[in-house]
């Protein structure tokens, strides 16, 4: 069965708002740096989805969501939306995930990022992998 997510590339001053996923062996990338989203519950749309989750992972309501792109892969469907993260990282609050913190494309394009709360680089997922090409690539 394929999976259908929605992600959320949230910039702030130039920088791009990530999740360090959980160290736990069954979930999709562990212990790697992803966009927070999630799963579409049935009947929901990807914007009201992405919506939900938010507020579930990060304690935000998000304004306008702008649809970017949609992914296809053997083992999902992600529908990626950019919007600014119109509150300090401070005003966050992790409900979801090991740590978050805020990436220049510098550090994206790197392919690893710091993570404040471990003390170490951790690789990124390939959901965001997969936004950091897109924004990359030559228009």
């Amino acid at each position: 069965m394929v999976v259908e997510v929605a992600l959320a590339m949230l910039s702030r001053e130039g920088r791009w708002l990530l999740q360090l996923r959980d160290d736990i062996v069954g979930i999709a990338a562990p212990g790697t740096w992803g966009l927070f989203g999630g799963h579409l519950d049935p009947g929901e749309t990807a914007e009201q989805a992405l919506r939900r989750e938010l507020v579930e992972e990060v304690a935000w309501q998000a304004g306008e969501l702008e649809f970017w792109f949609t992914d296809i892969n053997p083992q999902r469907i992600a529908h990626f939306f950019l919007a600014p993260l119109t509150v300090p990282l401070r005003e966050l609050r992790l409900l979801e995930g090991q740590d978050m913190a805020l990436a220049s494309l510098q550090e994206l394009g790197a392919g690893r990022v710091w993570s404040p709360q471990l003390g170490e680089h951790r690789p990124l997922a390939p959901s965001l992998q997969c936004a950091v090409q897109r924004l990359l690539a030559p228009e």
